[in-house]
């Protein structure tokens, strides 16, 4: 491969840049208008750093408004979908799916046997709130009201709700109150108020991505995180606030709020999902992480995040921000909260080729008494940092 000079690098990477971001399938996207200038590409300059002369500029000019044309004139004759992948999948496992892998989500005994608080119940754990569901302490409505109310008294002081879904979140707390009264539960999720980064397709209610040029960006279907939740009788009550794009905390209304600091972050890019599950405004979400945007908020909210193996939860309707990296999973309050809501979600399916079906089972049965626990004191991690 011949040496490039840095103003080559620079010069393709101006015509790359030519070409939209996002595919042109997705909802939103408005179309350039304003011509390319050359005081757009000294601007372009300055940023990386190179300075060309107006010689130069003119020979550059040319070739990117040739290229950006050819671009849209190729996605206007051929659109792609956002949920179109490329043709390079990306297999995690050697060997794909096995066939009828074991997938099991029995909650262990609950710690609450009764009605608590509001207060309490709204930080209950997802396996307290089906044993309370289950044995008719509370209703999937009581509870749904309840999750509501708080998202309506906190949502926006937080900055963590994009859009609401009352009307469908009372009926689908309905449907599980008479599932359950007729004697068919469903499992762990069954009744439980939930929400969702809102980069996951959900179908007539707008998925914004964070970004303001798709605030009303609505489709037509539902995403499999979604339609899996759906199965599982899990109530959605909102879609969740994401940094714009995928990235950060910061969307736009503003910076998502830590619940326990609200003069910080909540830290990105699930950030809704994870200060909407410590304010105990859901009783628990799903968010993505690309290179920690489960992890870290999770970390700052003082949440339980958990960052499944890539494969494990079909990524179909969700955007991406790396096809080979990108994962979803779940923000709870617990541990054994997030192994029930993997229970329901995770599987092969037909929309993301990369999703495949292996063995999960919950609980695992260990000895305690055989385990050993390390952890590192102050004094040695002080050493450790010196040395």
């Amino acid at each position: 491969m011949p040496d490039l000079s840095r103003k080559q690098l620079i010069k393709s990477l101006i015509l790359a840049a030519a070409a939209p971001a996002l595919p042109s399938g997705a909802v939103g996207q408005q179309p350039h208008s304003q011509e390319i200038s050359l005081d757009d590409l000294r601007a372009f300059g300055r940023i990386s750093g190179v300075a060309f002369t107006d010689e130069e500029l003119g020979e550059i000019l040319e070739g990117v408004r040739e290229a950006r044309a050819g671009f849209e004139d190729a996605r206007s004759r051929w659109p792609i979908e956002f949920r179109t992948e490329p043709r390079t999948i990306f297999t995690p496992l050697a060997g794909g799916s096995i066939p009828g892998a074991v997938v099991r989500s029995k909650p262990t005994r609950a710690t609450i046997t009764k009605r608590p608080s509001d207060e309490d119940l709204a930080f209950a754990s997802v396996k307290d709130l089906g044993f309370l569901i289950r044995t008719r302490k509370i209703s999937p409505v009581e509870l749904t009201t309840l999750y509501l109310d708080r998202m309506k008294r906190y949502g926006d002081k937080l900055l963590c709700l994009v859009t609401l879904t009352e009307e469908l979140a009372m009926a689908q707390a309905k449907k599980a109150e008479d599932e359950i009264a007729s004697g068919h539960y469903r499992g762990p999720l069954h009744g439980i108020p939930c929400g969702v980064k809102d980069l996951f397709a959900t179908k007539g209610i707008p998925t914004t991505w964070g970004a303001g040029p798709y605030e009303h960006q609505v489709f037509d279907f539902d995403c499999t995180v979604v339609r899996k939740l759906q199965e599982a009788g899990a109530v959605l009550i909102g879609k969740l606030s994401m940094g714009s794009l995928a990235m950060g905390d910061v969307w736009f209304r503003g910076r998502t709020k830590n619940p326990w600091n609200p003069k910080e972050g909540s830290s990105g890019s699930s950030a809704g999902s994870a200060a909407a599950t410590a304010a105990g405004l859901v009783g628990f979400a799903i968010g993505t992480e690309t290179l920690g945007s489960i992890v870290s908020p999770s970390i700052r909210c003082r949440v339980t995040g958990l960052r499944p193996t890539y494969g494990r939860i079909s990524r179909y309707g969700a955007m991406a921000l790396s096809y080979t990296m990108d994962k979803a999973g779940p923000i709870c309050r617990t541990a054994e909260d997030c192994a029930l809501v993997l229970a329901a979600l995770c599987g092969s399916d037909p929309g993301d080729p990369s999703a495949v079906d292996r063995p999960f089972t919950w609980p695992v049965r260990i000895d305690f008494s055989k385990l050993k626990i390390g952890f590192m004191v102050p004094e040695i991690l002080s050493v450790c940092v010196k040395t």
